[in-house]
């Protein structure tokens, strides 16, 4: 019976890996992923690690959560080092705590590693502090893959403070929360942001209001995430990362930490 790790992929810049989940990646038997960790990673896994891909996205699963908990558990009888590879961080909306519940109920061992989220990295990517001195003193990190056929499970009554508001994987009901915003009170002039496939060579950032930001944010993909708050406007002095895209040197491939890696075996 083996050990499992839940393991953070964090949000798609493979150099965000931390490196304990450089380590267990390195060491692993099996690597089950999603579909937001980003498959450069695979490259560290040794000669022989077997490939599990168990990706959703919106309206197609390859499987559903409850099959994907089996498959974990099931690989945990047969290898002795499993890797479950979940985009961001495992417990920031990315069910870790189901399939950690799972493992306990089965008396599997198993240890989480954090990642990086993307609910802090992609706005910084994107030039937008999540908090800074004057404009947002906290910030919310709110689930936008609510069903629109179903009733909100968000108490929009609680976001008039100015706090910085981040919705997750929820462009497709973009519409959806902007008019919740405005009619809770928001003016119609409130900054937002959408960032699509954050802290990779196809970032792509759209700025607007929560008056227009559905419009311009049309054609844009997924994964993408929603900033709205104050905090948007200082982009013009923070953005830096589709700047640096042009310069070559500035986006490390996944051998350089290969050979910074080798000075830590």
């Amino acid at each position: 019976m083996g050990k499992v790790y839940l393991t953070g992929a964090g949000p798609g810049d493979v150099e965000l890996l931390t490196l304990k989940a450089y380590r267990v990646i390195q060491e692993a038997d099996v690597i089950i992923y999603d579909r937001l960790a980003n498959p450069e990673i695979l490259e560290f896994a040794k000669n022989g690690c077997e490939f599990v891909y168990v990706g959703k996205e919106d309206g197609r699963h390859t499987l559903p959560q409850e099959q994907i908990n089996e498959v974990i558990y099931q690989n945990a009888l047969k290898y002795k080092v499993v890797v479950r590879l979940k985009g961001g961080d495992p417990f920031v909306f990315g069910r870790g705590g189901e399939e950690g519940g799972y493992l306990y109920q089965r008396g599997i061992s198993f240890e989480i590693i954090p990642g990086i989220s993307s609910s802090i990295s992609v706005p910084a990517y994107a030039g937008i502090p999540v908090t800074h001195r004057g404009v947002a003193v906290s910030f919310r990190v709110i689930t936008g893959h609510e069903s629109k056929k179903a009733k909100s499970q968000i108490v929009w009554e609680n976001l008039k403070t100015d706090d910085t508001i981040i919705f997750l994987m929820g462009l497709h009901n973009l519409e959806r929360i902007t008019k919740n915003l405005i009619r809770i009170g928001k003016p119609l002039d409130y900054p937002c942001a959408v960032i699509s496939r954050g802290t990779t060579p196809q970032q792509k950032v759209v700025v607007g209001t929560l008056e227009d930001i559905v419009e311009k944010s049309h054609g844009v993909a997924t994964p993408a995430l929603i900033v709205v708050g104050r905090v948007v406007t200082l982009r013009k002095q923070l953005q830096w990362f589709e700047s640096s895209l042009s310069n070559e040197a500035a986006w490390v491939s996944p051998s350089s930490l290969d050979r910074f890696s080798q000075g830590l075996a």
